[in-house]
């Protein structure tokens, strides 16, 4: 085996393609394992954090930018040999930007049989953990990217979120991303995307982490797997240098995922504190156990990272010349000869059984802040625009420097007229309106207001941040207001399109502006990952695995 993949490596290199993004064998999510669809083999991630200058967590600038790693055709060439030389077979991706083009990068992964996993944010437009919200902004953001990548057979899923949920009082923020889980998931069914492809989440290795891991997994009432994830990411730091199976707490994490529904596997790993001779010495003496005595309940995993950061020096390589030569570190030997001399089992789906099934929902009470049923209403940029095409006094300004002021008047003259965006995760209690973007939601509390002082000639100024217009209906609108109802808190049909705003007969489209209503128990109006102001507060060689791929 390690010699055909020093030869698919050299292949590779002289630009002979082996194998391409339309006809390597896609993977799939059966019980508590990956499988190859070709063969029926199991699959075991071997794999690597692959995103240059880039922060996983959310802490990353509204304003930063980022490089698509999978749009940049000569790093992908400069860097498969190398990354096949530590078996790997995924990449992890952060970001990328879904307008540009990956058909190059992707087809060389292909080549070397390396598939990916994607996050669907980026740096600002993300689930934030403190101010969570699901809207049109971040809708539109995670289907761009399923759109790019769906067409490539090497792409196993993509990751709603990553440790959303990293402290206590941050658990409401689970309901955010289990929304965005099934609207995702929701959305690869209504394209007509490949079944294969699965939507999960990445958590922190924090203390409401079982809570954090029966609620994703879990299927309230009628809602069967439209809202749990397909596989779960684990980010692990516990094992570090020569640690141990008790030790690392590795062995309790086997025990609790034990009797879990789905693949669970580190979706980052390798520690590299404490080390006497720096951190770039890692042993990972983890992976011995990791595909050894788990492998009945985890996935193998993913090394965090390929590039070398100044910040925290986990960077496997270094690059030079203008970063046109890879340089390995020391602990890119380490992974390379621990990976050659595991030897995993590996189970055939014919002869595999599924047997775990959905736990239950944690209650809400103590930390955990998040019913799992209600969720926050599905997206629907049509419904949005279509209710701000509906309404008499409207909200024109997109100066968000005055939206605070404005959600705090509207909402301490009566808070009845809030209830239509209202997000409370811990309640359940949703408006119909709470996923529309800030300048439509703005129009509709500015609306609720002008009606309730009997459309008053001054009660739609705001000093001139909002007009009177003549209220319209498109032909494909009826239906969805009247789904929602005059209150707003009836249920929001699921979007059927691309995520856009356009209704038939009407020229009505929904508001871009990222910033963003405060609901129940959220107290802020935020941008998709920087505060911008509060608001009212209601709330390739080897032995590895011996199987052949293709």
């Amino acid at each position: 085996m390690w010699r055909r993949a020093l030869c698919a490596a050299a292949a590779l290199a002289s630009g002979v393609t082996a194998a391409s993004y339309d006809d390597i064998p896609d993977i799939e999510v059966y019980g508590q394992h990956f499988f190859y669809t070709n063969n029926g083999s199991q699959f075991y991630l071997r794999g690597v954090a692959y995103q240059q200058n880039y922060s996983p967590n959310g802490t990353a600038s509204a304003d930063g930018t980022y490089s698509d790693p999978l749009a940049d055709g000569d790093a992908c060439r400069r860097d498969i040999p190398y990354l096949k030389q530590i078996y790997t077979n995924v990449l992890r991706v952060y970001a990328i930007d879904p307008t540009k083009d990956h058909d190059d990068c992707m087809a060389q992964l292909a080549s070397a049989d390396i598939y990916v996993i994607s996050d669907l944010g980026e740096p600002g437009t993300s689930i934030e953990s403190n101010n969570p919200e699901w809207d049109v902004t971040l809708y539109q953001r995670y289907t761009g990217v399923i759109d790019a990548l769906s067409k490539y057979k090497n792409v196993i899923g993509f990751i709603a979120g990553n440790e959303n949920v990293s402290a206590d009082n941050q658990t409401a923020a689970a309901a955010f991303v289990k929304a965005a889980v099934r609207d995702s998931k929701g959305y690869i069914s209504s394209q007509d995307y490949r079944s294969t492809l699965g939507v999960g989440y990445a958590t922190a290795d924090v203390p409401s982490r079982d809570q954090i891991a029966h609620y994703f997994a879990c299927e309230p009432g009628n809602e069967g797997t439209k809202t749990s994830i397909d596989f779960w990411g684990y980010n692990v730091y516990s094992w570090c240098g020569d640690s141990t199976y008790s030790a690392s707490s590795y062995g309790e994490r086997v025990d609790f995922f034990s009797d879990y529904p789905v693949p669970v596997f580190f979706a980052e790993y390798g520690c590299n504190q404490g080390l006497s001779d720096g951190p770039t010495s890692r042993p990972f003496t983890e992976v011995t156990v990791l595909y050894g005595n788990m492998t009945d309940v985890f996935s193998g995993g993913i090394v965090y990272e390929w590039f070398m950061n100044e910040e925290n020096e986990y960077g496997l390589v270094s690059l030079s010349d203008n970063d046109a030569s890879v340089s390995p570190y020391p602990d890119f030997t380490s992974l390379q000869s621990q990976l050659a001399s595991a030897t995993p089992t590996i189970t055939q789906r014919s002869e595999y059984t599924p047997s775990n099934s959905a736990p239950a929902c944690p209650s809400v009470g103590g930390t955990w802040l998040a019913q799992a049923s209600p969720l926050p209403p599905p997206v629907n940029a049509q419904l949005c625009a279509c209710m701000v095409d509906s309404l008499q006094c409207v909200y024109t300004s997109s100066d968000e420097d005055e939206y605070q002021d404005d959600f705090n008047y509207i909402c301490s003259e009566d808070s009845g007229y809030c209830d239509g965006i209202a997000r409370n995760a811990t309640t359940g209690d949703y408006g119909s309106y709470g996923g529309c973007n800030p300048q439509d939601q703005l129009a509709y509390v500015a609306n609720q207001y002008y009606l309730g002082q009997n459309k008053r000639a001054d009660a739609c100024s705001f000093s001139g941040r909002a007009s009177v217009q003549s209220a319209t209906t498109a032909s494909g609108c009826s239906s969805l207001l009247n789904a929602v109802g005059s209150g707003a808190t009836g249920d929001v049909p699921s979007a059927t399109g691309k995520g856009t705003a356009s209704v038939t007969g009407g020229g009505a489209s929904s508001s871009t502006s990222p910033g963003a209503a405060a609901g129940v128990n959220i107290p802020g109006i935020f941008k998709h990952g920087s505060l911008v102001m509060g608001a009212y507060a209601v709330l390739a060689a080897g032995s590895f695995f011996g199987m052949l791929v293709l």
